[in-house]
């Protein structure tokens, strides 16, 4: 019999989900999940780095627990989520200690060695505030599409750092709350200025962790539209 689903915060649609672990280049073993759609090839994968692990972020931290939780069915994606060194959640911890956006260049690499040994399409990487940074600093010479940034504060990345992606080839998108903590629309706008192909969005009510279902469908649908625009928009019910 054919179930209707609304499609809200504590939601989980079917997919592949796989606990995966892989090893940095100084030999540590970082853990987390790849989320596959069930019966069929994914057509785009995220790589998604979470938020500050002294703050709280962590593989789980909602925006990336609810794009696992949905996008494969809803958009033919593969999620690659994982803690970084020193990082836990109740998949586990990896092993090492936070880094400070430094020693993490080996697990961004890390991830993204693992998504093209799977034979994963199209990767994206996505960011959010703490993760951004790291995705701009080590990601911008990758075999990725591009990279989607969410709530980047652009502490720890420098201009230089940022001018590295301009006409690289690869798309750079960045979400950015109307109420961010740290870089609001218009001064996203003038930093990111200098990545000549760089997509400023600024979210309007929204805030640094994107807190409440319509901030959180707004994203993924900034996501879709971007790696996989024939699924956009995401659709409110499904049947299964």
């Amino acid at each position: 019999m054919n179930q209707t689903v609304e499609i809200r915060s504590g939601v989980e649609l079917p997919a592949i989900r796989e606990e995966v672990s892989f090893v940095t280049s100084d030999g540590l073993t970082l853990v987390g999940e790849l989320a596959l759609p069930a019966g069929r090839e994914p057509v785009a994968t995220l790589v998604t780095f979470h938020p500050l692990p002294t703050h709280g972020g962590f593989m789980d931290s909602h925006i990336y627990r609810k794009a696992s939780n949905r996008l494969p069915e809803l958009a033919d994606l593969a999620v690659l989520r994982f803690n970084t060194r020193g990082t836990s959640s109740p998949r586990g911890t990896s092993d090492g200690v936070f880094g400070e956006g430094i020693t993490e260049q080996a697990d961004v690499e890390a991830a993204i060695d693992f998504a093209i040994s799977r034979n994963l399409p199209n990767i994206w990487l996505v960011g959010w505030s703490f993760g951004t940074e790291i995705t701009l600093k080590y990601g911008f010479d990758k075999p990725v599409v591009g990279a989607i940034l969410l709530s980047p504060p652009l502490h720890r990345t420098s201009e230089a750092e940022l001018a590295r992606w301009s006409g690289n080839g690869k798309r750079v998108i960045a979400l950015v709350p109307e109420f961010d903590d740290y870089l609001k629309p218009d001064q996203a706008k003038v930093r990111f200025s200098v990545i000549a192909q760089a997509e400023v969005i600024g979210v309007e009510d929204a805030k640094h962790l994107w807190v409440g279902e319509t901030a959180t469908k707004r994203v993924l649908n900034e996501i879709v539209r971007a790696v996989n625009p024939g699924s956009y928009p995401l659709p409110e019910v499904i049947t299964l």
